[in-house]
């Protein structure tokens, strides 16, 4: 067995415990435990169809990347030529980037231009949208710590500009 195998083995520990308060703090690991999902890999992610609810009430395609992490979630956002997410925000920050085509976001106001290869940031709670205007299909992948919140007693939350004049403040 290899040195690497060898250590591997030896510092397997399992922990059954799934959380901890503050009355574990002296059992609490002195040390990182690995704890091996079922599944680490989700192939495929855009040919096994988009989440047909939460698409329709974004207005365009999104399909979930289904993996069993506890603070970080991925999903890829299509947009067609000339169309717009839904003006939205939320408790979690979203780091957006761009795998084909070309738009901008608006982000409280501010109008972000982005094309294949950038990155943008959307802070907590600020009004936004994203904006395909290139004249192929816009992709991008959204990495969001929404796990995280919601782990923490479910406080991801979404909220969509409800009215005309709620939509033009964004802007």
């Amino acid at each position: 067995m290899s040195p690497i195998n060898k250590a591997i083995r030896n510092e397997a520990k399992v922990d059954t415990q799934e959380t901890y308060s503050s009355a574990d703090f002296n059992i609490t690991p002195i040390q990182p435990i690995v704890r091996m999902p079922e599944r680490l890999a989700h192939p495929n992610v855009e040919d096994l169809g988009k989440h047909d609810e939460y698409s329709k009430e974004r207005k365009h395609p999104v399909f979930f990347v289904d993996l069993p992490s506890k603070c970080l979630s991925m999903t890829i956002g299509w947009l067609d030529p000339e169309q717009s997410s839904n003006m939205h925000r939320h408790t979690y920050e979203t780091i957006l980037f761009v795998l084909e085509g070309e738009g901008y976001s608006t982000i409280q106001g501010q109008k972000v231009p982005w094309k294949v290869g950038d990155a943008v940031y959307i802070p907590v709670w600020a009004w936004h949208r994203h904006t395909s205007t290139g004249t192929g299909r816009a992709r991008y992948l959204a990495c969001e710590n929404a796990p995280l919140l919601q782990n923490l007693g479910g406080i991801a939350l979404r909220e969509e500009a409800q009215t005309k004049s709620d939509k033009e403040e964004c802007q």
